[in-house]
């Protein structure tokens, strides 16, 4: 990771951040190709200090990821706080100055089912606000698709610039948390504005998608958290779409896995106003 104004070298920060991710996403389909069907991937284990029931699998991969920063931590001397949706926030001697937010599986529900989106969604930021974060991978399983992103120097997806190109109005907008009952009315606002809804099943995935220009928005009717939103924010942003955490700026955002707010993203002012403005979360 390139560094910003000259700043001191820090083990953490300069990490090879891509190679590591890079890296995960080997060990991670290792393991799926040995958890292949619905039965073998529908097992809990408790409920991760996120909040929701954790998979088997999701413990597992977060294990995986958690050994490469183990390994950074121990042989590099980098210090830096893990917040990750299974074990919560984790420092590493002693913390340092840099957060990495961590989803081992940004779309447990389509994993466990065996439908093929979900991902890998890592976030490295300077300081614990949405603002801070320098870099941003969200990578798709079901496509093979690698979204990065480094503060300042653009988003790529499969090593290509993305430079995005906003269409006139809202064609396709990606939408999340499909829970009928927070949807529906969610879905009657949208009426009239967008032509056609799409739900992936991954947050990250979804934002990411607003990045490449495959949708020209998202929408999502329920309060967010870092885990699922922090890399992909960026490289939206990276790529020239608008988001949108809420009241105040990015920087007010944290990153905490307590820290609950909304998140809206378009390709244009236009669009993110549309949505803004029909945005109920709860």
């Amino acid at each position: 990771m390139s560094r910003v104004n000259q700043l001191p070298p820090d083990p953490a920060l300069d990490a090879d951040w891509t190679g590591i991710c890079r890296h995960i996403v080997e060990e991670q389909k290792k393991l799926f190709a040995e958890y292949e069907t619905i039965q073998q991937r529908d097992n809990y284990e408790g409920v991760g200090e996120g909040g929701d029931h954790a998979l088997v699998l999701d413990r597992m991969c977060e294990d995986v990821i958690f050994a490469e920063l183990e390994k950074l931590a121990d042989s590099g001397g980098a210090a830096f706080t893990a917040i990750s949706e299974e074990r919560g926030t984790v420092l590493f001697n002693e913390g340092g100055n840099v957060w990495v937010v961590i989803d081992p599986i940004d779309g447990s529900l389509n994993f466990k089912r065996t439908i093929p989106q979900h991902s890998l969604s890592i976030a490295v930021a300077t300081a614990p606000n949405m603002g801070a974060v320098e870099f941003g991978y969200v990578y798709d399983f079901g496509t093979g698709d690698e979204f990065l992103a480094q503060s300042g120097e653009g988003a790529y997806l499969n090593e290509e610039r993305l430079n995005l190109e906003p269409r006139e109005g809202l064609e396709v907008v990606g939408i999340e948390g499909a829970d009928p009952t927070a949807l529906a009315p969610m879905l009657a606002e949208l009426a009239g504005k967008v032509y056609r809804v799409r739900c992936v099943g991954s947050l990250a995935i979804s934002i990411a998608s607003v990045a490449a220009g495959r949708f020209d928005a998202l929408a999502f009717p329920h309060l967010s958290r870092s885990v699922d939103v922090a890399a992909a924010q960026l490289i939206a942003r990276e790529a020239g779409a608008l988001v949108d955490l809420g009241d105040g700026g990015l920087s007010e955002v944290g990153l905490a896995l307590e820290d609950r707010f909304p998140v809206t993203v378009a390709a244009t002012g236009e669009g993110l106003e549309t949505l803004v403005s029909i945005r109920t979360v709860g």
